[in-house]
């Protein structure tokens, strides 16, 4: 069980996370989601114990991972900026990892290299981006951690290896009921592999919620009408994103989708349909970028 208690880190006068707070299960897979720079590395290293709160803690199982050693020899942080020993390779690397992880599991190791088509014996430096990232999950797989914490690991994967290193991942939580913490800014990566959602913005948890019931309160309908309707025709609806073509509405409603559905087909549409949001949709809802409009500065 690993629990986040108000974490809270400055770097100078900059805020970087402000009152985090979260729980990840054991045999869970949990997912941080936030765009560049939302503070997601620097919340995994404080997870981790490479960084110290200034306020808040960490908890691994009720022990403070920043201050218990035993705790970090059942943690494994596989960071976003990979770095390797100049001329080392998964074989001499290997020794590293055992002599300080006493699960160490070097069968473990040299059978995930095979099935990724690893060489053992290859300098990691003339590895790619990709690969070097599949080593390093292997690396913390074959360490057998209660917790996994991962960076951005599958950033640049293509889909075979994503879904391959996404099978491993699961298999496993499911074998050793671990908990791991995937950060990432690709939604898609998050959405095949986690079990729980949550979405850093603006320093801040903004949203916590199961994959399962992520869109269970959101939903998004377009209608077409006899007679043009504007955003405040709809105001008492609990509005997440409104665009009107004059009588063609589309928009994302919070709430019971079937409850808003029976609403608006009170209003008389002549057409209505109703979708499910992906997480992608409802990442940018929640962040509510600003739409820019670039052909007024190009032009």
């Amino acid at each position: 069980m690993i629990s986040v208690k108000n974490a809270s880190k400055k770097f100078g006068t900059k805020t970087i996370l402000d009152s985090v707070s979260f729980e990840v299960g054991d045999g869970s897979v949990f997912g941080l989601v936030g765009c560049n720079g939302a503070g997601k590395t620097t919340l995994l290293k404080s997870m981790a114990g490479v960084y110290r709160l200034d306020s808040g803690e960490v908890l691994m199982n009720g022990k403070d991972s920043f201050i218990c050693p035993e705790v970090r020899q059942k943690l494994f942080y596989a960071p976003d900026d990979i770095w390797f020993e100049p001329f080392t390779t998964i074989e001499k690397s290997a020794g590293f990892y055992a002599g300080y992880y006493p699960g160490f599991s070097f069968d473990t190791l040299y059978k995930l290299c095979d099935i990724l088509n690893l060489d053992r014996k290859e300098k990691l430096n003339s590895f790619s981006k990709g690969m070097q990232r599949q080593t390093e999950v292997i690396f913390g797989l074959a360490c057998n951690p209660g917790v996994l914490l991962l960076d951005e690991s599958f950033d640049g994967l293509d889909p075979a290896k994503r879904n391959l290193m996404n099978s491993m991942v699961v298999d496993y939580v499911a074998e050793k009921n671990s908990s791991v913490v995937i950060s990432s800014h690709n939604l898609h990566e998050i959405a095949d592999i986690c079990d729980r959602v949550a979405i850093l913005d603006g320093n801040r948890i903004i949203m916590n919620r199961s994959v399962d019931d992520i869109s269970a309160d959101r939903c998004k309908f377009r209608l077409v009408f006899t007679d043009e309707k504007t955003k405040a025709d709809f105001a008492s609806f609990d509005i997440k994103s409104f665009n009107s073509d004059g009588k063609i509405i589309m928009l994302s409603l919070k709430g019971d989708a079937d409850e808003n559905e029976a609403r608006l087909k009170a209003m008389n549409p002549v057409i209505i349909e109703k979708f499910p949001l992906t997480l992608e949709e409802i990442f940018l809802e929640e962040t509510e970028e600003k739409d820019y409009d670039f052909k007024e500065i190009f032009s």
